[in-house]
């Protein structure tokens, strides 16, 4: 297969097997590209990508304008509270403007949920959904499990712990259908206010003790606490939140085994992990946010292809 099933890259629950292995095929050919002196490639000369974030971003809105650059597209950045938004436009209003300057592809990011599918279904482009609410955040669960494959050679019947707050967090979602994809077996740990009522409807085991669940993994992906997203207080305070899931290094030396370490960002360190974990051998933090570049690369670049079918490696 050399072409995705899909139009959109809305989440991860739309892709096959075959597209998640296609899009990490991709990428291995960019990575390889990203490394070189001239890391520039021509694929996308004639494509113009707008980045609408509705929502504050660092990590992954630089990821994307990178990965734009590298593939040498034109690029609109878009910020909703310098713009007609703020006025009460509405997104399709928004969007459609963008448009009529003859944008091809947009990469969005969004508080609400499932923002990015009603936009597919009401704008003439190519959209990317680069994180919509609590829902899902597909670039970010395609670079984790990319990641874990570099490190570790396969996915299949890996056990992959993902720790903390799993009601607020579109990563986990994605990592669970992603993971789960490829054949990993997926565990949940947080407080049990932190874990939704849906998780075992998605063949997840769920555990509460972080101990007993680091024992199980090969794999432990740390999670932030988005106090952001919260309107209610889940658990007493941070400061006991983090003695009973945060990572330490004393929690990881008592294992027998060596795991790998994962976090999609921001750290907040001293709460969810502590510096000294973060910043160990054990940690592929960096790994991720490199590997990143070369994965939205992937996307954009199969995406446009299907639009435009001139874009070239």
């Amino acid at each position: 297969m050399n072409k995705l099933s899909v139009n959109h890259l809305l989440g991860i629950k739309d892709l096959i097997k075959d597209d998640i292995e296609l899009i990490f095929n991709t990428a291995d050919n960019f990575k390889e590209i990203i490394n070189r002196p001239i890391k520039k490639v021509p694929s996308l000369r004639d494509i113009t990508i707008c980045n609408l974030f509705f929502e504050n971003s660092t990590r992954t809105k630089l990821s994307f304008e990178l990965a734009e650059k590298r593939l040498s597209a034109d690029i609109i950045n878009f910020s909703s509270s310098s713009s007609s938004v703020s006025k009460g436009e509405t997104l399709i209003d928004t969007v459609n403007n963008i448009l009529s300057m003859k944008v091809d592809m947009l990469v969005m990011r969004h508080p609400n949920a499932g923002a990015a599918a009603f936009l597919s279904k009401n704008v003439n482009a190519t959209i990317i959904n680069a994180g919509d609410g609590a829902h899902e955040h597909p670039t970010q669960a395609l670079l984790d499990a990319y990641s874990i494959k570099e490190k570790l050679g396969t996915l299949k019947d890996k056990n992959i712990l993902i720790v903390g707050d799993i009601l607020h967090s579109r990563v986990a979602l994605s990592n669970i259908f992603c993971l789960q994809k490829l054949g990993a077996n997926v565990k949940v740990c947080g407080p049990s206010t932190l874990l939704p009522k849906y998780i075992s409807s998605l063949q997840v085991e769920t555990e509460t003790d972080l101990n007993k669940a680091l024992q199980w993994c090969d794999v432990a992906m740390m999670l932030r606490i988005q106090l952001e997203r919260q309107q209610i207080k889940y658990f007493p305070s941070l400061r006991e939140y983090s003695m009973l899931y945060g990572l330490t290094l004393q929690k990881v030396k008592k294992l027998n085994k060596e795991i790998l370490i994962m976090h999609p960002g921001p750290i907040n360190r001293g709460v969810e992990i502590t510096s000294d974990v973060a910043d160990s051998k054990h940690s592929i933090i960096l790994n991720q946010v490199e590997n990143g570049v070369a994965i939205r690369m992937a996307v954009l670049y199969l995406l446009a292809g299907k639009t435009k079918p001139t874009a070239t490696l």
